[in-house]
């Protein structure tokens, strides 16, 4: 670690406390001119001060959710869209907040004029605080270490955060392990990509041992291990993989967290589905709805329903057929429902009927299930919890993700549950709806297929 490095999350957190502060500040300017006179009872001194505090808790809390703190770590654009939606939810809050304290609706302009003030601070905060960031901390030098092709693909992606990382070399693990080891040290860390895990293993220790930043592309068994527990009867070490999903207490609770925010979902939702289906009917006549027919936990088969976002028989032929961004089978009222995920609202039905959840991995047809299972044999292991309407999978992949990667996200998901997370990707679903990019588009009448993954290596993980 050098100097410098022992100093980064001092600096990000001092810029993250004054962010905080002037948006606070602004906040309380606001109220100070605009509303603490104007209720019906003034409050006093602290009073003022410990709503003041609260708008800061609420803020910080939203920010760490959504990333707005994560100088350094995401794009200045993804940084940007995290803090302008957490200012949006946090000002909506605030408004509510005074006008219960007020015991009537507020004056909203000041709020309005605020929010834009508050989009224009952080603005400037992601610009000026990127470029000392990164003049502080430029790219950090690696080198990739492989085993096969499917490392280009990581480096590619990598390769698309030149603020970040800097790929300079490339080895093969057949190389001599020397020359490896050599070439590692002259780096600030090193890219561990699909190499058997005997090999793996020596150069993970190397590189604890030598101080090497080592970033190691996970194997299905290093994400069920990651969600093992620690057991201390004994004075051997002891790690305790349960492997059958969530425990009973885990579905009981998630079971009501489903039934409650499906019910207050359907309020605000309520009104898009409507127009949405007036859309859908008035655009060509065909049905509003589609249901096909998907896995949820155990492989039971359901059907999912949403609005009808192809051409009538859009599969008239009977066999999936690839669904892209631009596909002509996609209505005109579907391209906006798709890009919006509004097609998806139906699935509020399925979660109230039990056979989704809120969150989880997005389920896919018996007979694409069936055709990835011959590429990937552990595809299996998502269906342990009910299929979701959204996931982590959904929140954190784009749109050319790999199946083999989402079935890694799902897994993490899965091995990693907790109410805490589930919160958080229905927050980063809510940004992702706001703020369409990449983010993977799910098929609808048409499917992706899968890609062969025959060339992995899963029989070296263990």
């Amino acid at each position: 670690m050098t100097k410098k490095d022992r100093y980064k999350r001092i600096i990000s957190f001092g810029s993250a406390v004054l962010l905080l502060a002037i948006v606070t500040g602004i906040f309380a300017a606001v109220w100070y001119r605009y509303y603490s006179d104007t209720i019906i009872l003034p409050f006093y001194r602290r009073g003022n001060w410990v709503l003041i505090a609260i708008y800061g808790i609420i803020t910080a809390l939203f920010f760490k959710v959504y990333g707005g703190f994560k100088l350094g770590y995401l794009k200045k654009t993804d940084m940007l869209y995290s803090q302008m939606i957490s200012m949006v939810c946090v000002n909506v809050i605030a408004y509510f907040l005074i006008s219960l304290i007020g015991r009537h609706f507020m004056n909203a302009t000041p709020i309005l004029v605020m929010t834009l003030i508050h989009f224009a601070v952080i603005s400037v905060w992601t610009f000026v605080t990127g470029k000392i960031f990164f003049l502080i901390y430029p790219p950090r030098r690696l080198i990739i270490l492989y085993g096969s092709h499917q490392a280009a693909a990581l480096v590619l992606k990598m390769s698309q955060r030149v603020d970040k990382y800097m790929i300079c070399e490339s080895v093969s693990v057949n190389e001599d392990k020397e020359k490896i080891r050599s070439l590692i040290l002259k780096y600030e860390g090193v890219i561990i990509c699909d190499i058997p895990a005997e090999m793996r293993n020596d150069y993970i220790k190397f590189c604890f041992e030598n101080s090497v930043r080592a970033y190691i592309a996970p194997k299905i068994s290093d994400i069920i291990i990651r969600g093992a527990d620690d057991i201390r009867l004994f004075d051997t070490p002891l790690l305790l993989c349960r492997n059958y999903g969530l425990d009973f207490e885990q579905r009981l609770f998630k079971r009501i967290f489903d039934i409650v925010f499906s019910l207050i979902a359907l309020v605000p939702a309520a009104p898009f589905m409507i127009i949405s289906a007036i859309a859908v009917k008035l655009c060509d006549g065909g049905p509003v709805l589609y249901k096909q027919k998907r896995l949820t936990i155990d492989g039971k088969e359901f059907y999912v329903y949403k609005f009808r976002s192809m051409i009538v028989d859009a599969e008239k032929n009977g066999v999936p057929q690839l669904a892209g961004e631009e596909d002509s089978r996609i209505t005109p009222v579907g391209k906006i429902l798709r890009k919006f995920r509004i097609d998806e609202f139906p699935q509020i039905l399925n979660i109230l009927k039990g056979e989704m959840s809120v969150v989880g991995p997005r389920p896919e047809r018996p007979e694409l299930s069936a055709e990835y299972e011959k590429e990937m044999p552990e595809f299996g292991y998502r269906l342990k919890v009910k299929a979701g309407l959204t996931g982590y999978a959904q929140v954190t992949g784009v749109y050319d993700t790999s199946p083999y990667d989402k079935l890694k996200m799902d897994l993490m998901y899965i091995e990693n549950y907790s109410l805490r997370m589930d919160l958080q990707i229905i927050l980063m679903t809510l940004k992702t709806m706001l703020f369409p990019g990449k983010t993977n588009a799910e098929s609808e009448e048409g499917v992706l297929l899968p890609e062969s993954q025959s060339n992995r290596k899963e029989d070296n993980d263990i």
